[in-house]
């Protein structure tokens, strides 16, 4: 069933089955693979599945367990269980689908979509000047996810826009100069920042440069679009009438090198607020104080006084990847600001999502010490999960490694699978290293090494010897041969294994995004989830987008 066909009762019926299911093969997708031989994984699983999982070959796990796609025309090698049967259709049956058109929108014998077939590094679509910098994956994302915001801002009668992480700004751009929308982007690595305002005043000079070329008098000239840039924190903890005074009170840096840049006059110290502001250096000439143009998302607030709030201009609100609960943090301030009055949100890094279980995740950017409060979150303030509904079903816990796993490429695996890509030994080198390192460090477990380059073209001895020194052990440990011999032969067991958790990836960040749906349903908005990239140059391809009901 399309996602967006259901129903609040369908989405809450679709939830406790997800619950369900992701709980009863929790071994699966809690399981490290580097513990494949440190845990005997392979042997956790039914003696019934190992006997006609382990001498699959690579296509045939493809095609007989992560492509849903083939239907009927499966051929298995040998009479499957009924579980296995079970458990296969049921991942993808919950899963929510990862592809508008699978049978369109992509060049023959290619990996990316079809406006790459005549350059594989910039988009037909595309116009040249927002291709400068961005990489194509990313062309791909800002064309598609500024055409959806635009709708939503005809539809809301909004031509302001906040987007919400944005980088280097190229979202950001496509949107101000490239469809003429009022752009607030706010980032919290100012070196991002200022790479951004960089860019916007290159792609600004350009623009006026082929103004002056063709000799035309723009009735608005160009640099009346360029975009506020905001360096600042979005702190999840804060209220929505900070994250407005944030986004106004913060530095704007324009990209125009005519356009000086600086603080508003009746700037906020949000320090006290609960805001952590800076100024950030921009491309102009000149710094001297400004009052706001009239772009700004709202009018300048006193610092004890938010009733200027109700003038604020309504907005669009929008965020690229944004990672971990930066994107349930925008759903929250969707919610709660009456001047939001749309959003599209595409996550990332769920893995660095906090639940009650696991309030600080590795990876996590952990809050400046001037904001922390030392009290802990309630249960509607955690990433995962954020709807009432969902919190209360038994089993609705994820582990970190569950939501690490969601965030795999499916698609990619099962090309290198049907490819039998020599990378596909990457998992069974660094399980078997994993033994070695217990062998003599019991207490070390799940060490990281870091990626080791090139690593499926190296015999497993070199690898060792580059990576036992990353954790702390000498790089000439003796190595057992007819040990290391044993366990290469199970690099298929390896690749299997690694497959059934993967099945499980999708359900996961299906149960992830049902649950903002619902959360958006409980607070009386309805939302829609679409599949907008191509997955198979996008792994991270649903957006949800929602708009307020008028009135």
């Amino acid at each position: 069933m399309f996602p967006r066909s259901l129903t609040g009762e369908q989405q809450r019926d679709l939830s406790e089955k997800l619950t369900s299911f992701l709980s009863q093969y929790s071994h699966l997708s809690d399981s490290f693979i580097i513990e494949f031989f440190t845990e005997d994984l392979w042997h956790t699983l039914p003696v019934s599945w190992q006997q006609v999982l382990q001498d699959l070959t690579y296509p045939q796990i493809a095609d007989l367990l992560l492509d849903a796609a083939n239907g009927e025309e499966r051929r298995y090698p040998s009479v499957w269980p009924l579980s296995l049967l079970a458990f296969r259709a049921t991942a993808h049956a919950l899963a929510f689908p990862r592809e508008c058109r699978p049978s369109r929108g992509r060049a023959a014998g290619s990996e990316k979509p079809e406006e790459f077939s005549e350059n594989q590094s910039q988009s037909s679509l595309l116009g040249h000047i927002f291709r400068k910098h961005v990489k194509p994956k990313k062309q791909h994302e800002i064309r598609k996810l500024g055409t959806l915001v635009k709708q939503l801002c005809e539809q809301t009668d909004c031509r302001r826009v906040v987007d919400v992480g944005s980088g280097q700004g190229h979202l950001t751009r496509f949107l101000s100069f490239g469809l003429r929308l009022s752009v607030t982007a706010i980032e919290a690595d100012h070196t991002l920042v200022s790479m951004a305002s960089k860019f916007d005043g290159e792609l600004l000079w350009a623009l006026e440069k082929d103004v002056q070329k063709k000799n035309f008098s723009a009735p608005v000239p160009v640099s009346h679009f360029s975009p506020h840039h905001v360096a600042g924190w979005v702190n999840p903890k804060a209220s929505w009438e900070v994250f407005i005074q944030q986004l106004n009170t913060a530095e704007h840096v324009r990209g125009d090198p005519q356009t000086p840049s600086g603080p508003c006059k009746k700037r906020l110290r949000g320090s006290e607020r609960g805001v952590q502001t800076s100024p950030c250096g921009g491309s102009g000439d000149s710094e001297s104080e400004t009052a706001p143009s009239e772009d700004s998302c709202c009018s300048c607030v006193q610092q004890d006084d938010v009733s200027d709030l109700v003038g604020c201009p309504d907005f669009v609100l929008t965020g690229l990847h944004a990672c971990g609960d930066l994107s349930a943090t925008l759903l929250r301030h969707f919610v709660n600001c009456p001047h939001v009055r749309g959003i599209t949100s595409v996550a990332c890094c769920y893995m660095k999502i906090t639940t009650k279980e696991n309030p600080a995740p590795p990876g996590l950017v952990e809050r400046p010490a001037s904001l922390a409060s030392g009290r802990e979150s309630p249960p509607s303030e955690f990433g995962y999960p954020m709807s009432s509904w969902v919190r209360g079903l038994p089993g609705h816990q994820l582990s970190y490694k569950a939501r690490e796993g969601a965030c795999h490429a499916v698609e990619d695996y099962v090309r290198r699978l049907r490819e039998g890509s020599e990378l596909l030994r990457t998992h069974c080198y660094r399980a078997m290293l994993e033994t070695l390192i217990r062998d003599t460090r019991p207490d070390l477990r799940r060490a990281g090494i870091q990626t080791i380059k090139k690593a499926h073209l190296l015999p497993f001895t070199e690898y060792a010897r580059l990576g036992l020194p990353r954790v702390g052990l000498p790089p000439g440990l003796p190595l057992d041969p007819d040990r290391v011999e044993a366990m290469l032969k199970q690099q298929g067991r390896v690749v299997v294994y690694f497959s059934l958790s993967l099945l499980l990836a999708p359900v996961v960040e299906t149960l992830v995004l049902l649950d903002r749906m619902i959360y958006l349903q409980e607070n009386g908005v309805d939302s829609h989830l679409v599949p907008l990239f191509d997955p198979n140059f996008s792994p991270r391809n649903f957006v949800l987008v929602a708009l307020k009901p008028r009135g």
